[in-house]
């Protein structure tokens, strides 16, 4: 069984791209877009803050959101 890495904590474009199933092109795109955060300058390199990544991913996926249609009979899964 593949061992999941232990990810950093600022990760670098390629790095970033693995952590999201994405290409590094798609990371440009999904950062111009909006979706995911700016980079930060760390040394001569952009890195991506892995929190930052997450909370915004979270947001977009609805992760966390108190739902007011689960109280509500119409929406009421049964």
């Amino acid at each position: 069984m593949r061992q999941i890495p232990d990810w950093p904590r600022l990760m670098k474009k390629a790095t970033l791209a693995r952590y999201l199933d994405i290409s590094p092109s798609e990371v440009e795109k999904e950062v111009c877009a909006g979706r995911l955060p700016m980079p930060v300058r760390i040394g001569s390199a952009e890195h991506w803050s892995r929190a930052a990544v997450d909370s915004m991913i979270e947001r977009i996926a609805g992760e966390g959101l108190d739902d007011w249609r689960a109280s509500q009979p119409l929406y009421a899964r049964g």
